[in-house]
């Protein structure tokens, strides 16, 4: 067993990397639909693939999210939320292989079918039983709550790109029903069913080797950072140790 930190911003940029070598996000960009949903991680992913199909030009990573946390000590309006998020480019919509820049998931939500493919990020991740939870702040359910409607209904594939540093340690689902009672404050939760994509997922499908959490924590910028215990053999231990010496200096998150 090999030993490595990764940071959240490295954590993100990692599993990025990975999900451009997945079998369904390749299928879906060569005859189907892909829909990567605003987000933080997102980000770094719409960057990764775009780039990969020559695409990236006019996108940024700025602004692409629908809300984001802060710190206490950052000026803020309400729940942790940026004064001013406006500038909102949209979701990164891929359909054949062709970008189409400044849709939503709300203006192709109706189209998607069997085969394509949906990535939205979450809020809290239980890794014991491989599941995660979205906030909720829109009275309508907001871009998962849309999602969920092709997923089930229609076999629309969703994918659940999230980092370790979102864990939790209780039951999702109990956390959600106690979140989502009425007369309580603050944000609502949704468990949801899809495909987790962790850090831990991503050392599997880029390097062959398996990964678990063995410690986390960090000061003076490595702070909700996690360390990886990554077995394989020879092969896929310098697989996995090169993959993650090419994001281990990925810089912090910036707005």
């Amino acid at each position: 067993m090999k030993q490595f930190l990764i940071t959240p911003a490295a954590g993100k940029r990692l599993i990025a990397k990975a999900l451009v070598k997945h079998p369904s996000i390749q299928k879906s960009l060569k005859y189907g639909t892909l829909v990567i949903v605003a987000g933080t991680t997102n980000g770094y992913i719409a960057e990764e693939i775009l780039y990969n199909i020559g695409q990236i030009e006019g996108f940024s990573r700025k602004k692409f999210f629908r809300g984001i946390v802060i710190p206490p000590n950052k000026p803020r309006t309400g729940e942790g939320r940026l004064p001013n998020e406006k500038g909102f480019p949209g979701d990164v919509i891929i359909k054949n292989g062709e970008w189409l820049k400044g849709k939503t998931i709300f203006d192709i939500i109706d189209y998607l079918k069997e085969g394509d493919v949906v990535l939205k990020g979450a809020n809290a991740l239980d890794i014991f039983h491989n599941q995660a939870g979205i906030y909720i702040g829109h009275p309508q359910g907001g871009t998962i709550g849309v999602a969920l409607q092709a997923h089930v209904g229609r076999r629309v594939e969703l994918i659940l790109p999230v980092g370790l540093e979102k864990r939790i340690t209780g039951n999702l689902n109990d956390l959600a029903n106690k979140m989502n009672k009425p007369g309580i404050k603050g944000s609502r939760m949704l468990t949801v069913p899809g495909e987790v994509f962790t850090e831990i997922n991503a050392v599997k499908i880029l390097s062959g080797a398996d990964a678990e959490l063995v410690a986390a924590g960090g000061v003076a910028g490595a702070e909700g950072s996690v360390w990886l215990g990554i077995d394989g053999d020879e092969k896929q231990l310098e697989s996995a140790e090169e993959w993650i010496n090419s994001v281990y200096k990925e810089p912090a998150f910036s707005l």
